[in-house]
């Protein structure tokens, strides 16, 4: 209860006052012989929590007085004078030393909320500026992503296609001539082309602008063939029915996920065949990379490797929950899985 409202603060001093009265009463009742001085520390301690120690120190003195009038209305006598008036400064003090104590540690527990409320303002501060930060890395990420597949396509890729414009070239002039190097520059023209053909297939990947929300099924089909080209592996990919979200970029978050787990099974796993898996039930969208590759390494020699945490940090940022863990019989099974908002069941 704040002190600073003053109709609250009224009605406090009011039950304070009313509370020493009543137990001031009570204790002319029960005669000057059965000491009711410990009672009288409720009002005391109500007026310092409610109003202040000020307040408190009122209530004291009152609390004396009001036991002082009680025990002589109920015919209390002492065989001398000063003894009424130090059994008063007694009890006075040690109602006064409550207060403080009191007081003292109301200011204690005050001073840790403000404290705390400072550092959970700072901790919530700090936890929105790492999360801006974030979204700016990988926003910069994606950025280097095109900026990197535009230097694929086309400045590598029409380099490569002008060279192969020149072998070619030259292997039908040295073909014309029936000369013996005709066909190992054929077979250079042929491994250029591939090479164009691989060069145009990164390229399409690091471009990917962000996937439409009805797209990903299309996405993950299209990355999975491309897959199976570059590395020469057996991607397959399965999905039910295509999904859609109301939020733009989970679609592309997800296709990342996807992308990060598929080239770590191919590259790190030494994985031969990868499925990637979409489904969806009710609000609940699953997406799964299963692979026959080496696992995943020990749990002492493992850590987080960049791309575990760029997988879990994408999930997190889209509220999905991702799983990372060893099939049996080998290789490795990434699940994420994701409620839709405003998904019908």
């Amino acid at each position: 209860m704040s002190s600073a409202d003053p109709l609250h603060r009224t009605r406090w001093v009011l039950a304070a006052s009313a509370l020493v009265l009543l137990i001031g009463v009570i204790d002319y009742l029960t005669g000057f012989e059965l000491s009711l001085l410990v009672f009288y520390l409720l009002p005391i301690c109500l007026a310092v929590a409610s109003v202040g120690w000020r307040f408190g120190v009122v209530a004291s003195v009152a609390s004396i007085a009001s036991w002082l009038i009680g025990d002589f209305a109920a015919g209390a006598r002492f065989a001398r004078p000063f003894i009424s008036a130090w059994n008063a400064l007694i009890a006075l003090s040690t109602y006064l030393m409550v207060v403080w104590l009191l007081s003292s540690l109301l200011a204690l527990q005050r001073e840790m909320e403000k404290r705390i409320r400072q550092r959970t303002s700072a901790l919530t501060d700090e936890i929105l500026e790492r999360e801006r930060l974030e979204r700016a890395v990988l926003d910069i990420s994606e950025r280097e992503r095109r900026s990197i597949g535009h230097d694929l396509h086309d400045g590598l890729g029409q380099h490569l296609t002008g060279t192969a414009l020149v072998a070619q070239a030259l292997g039908s002039r040295l073909s014309a001539r029936q000369a013996e190097e005709a066909a190992e520059m054929h077979k250079i023209a042929g491994l250029i082309e591939s090479g164009i053909e691989q060069t145009r297939n990164l390229a399409k990947g690091l471009l990917l602008a962000e996937i439409e929300r009805e797209g990903l099924a299309i996405a993950l089909r299209d990355f999975a063939v491309t897959t199976a080209q570059t590395f020469h592996v057996e991607c397959a990919c399965r999905f039910d029915t295509d999904v859609a979200f109301e939020e733009n970029g989970t679609a592309t978050h997800l296709y990342r996920i996807a992308q990060e787990a598929v080239r770590n099974a191919v590259r790190h796993g030494k994985a031969k065949h990868v499925e990637v898996a979409l489904s969806a039930s009710g609000p609940t969208v699953s997406l799964s990379v299963r692979d026959d590759g080496i696992g995943l390494p020990a749990p002492d020699a493992r850590g987080d490797g960049l791309g575990l945490r760029i997988m879990k940090h994408r999930a997190a940022m889209i509220g999905a929950r991702i799983e990372i863990a060893a099939r049996e019989g080998g290789g490795t099974l990434v699940a994420c899985t994701l409620e839709r908002a405003g998904s019908n069941p």
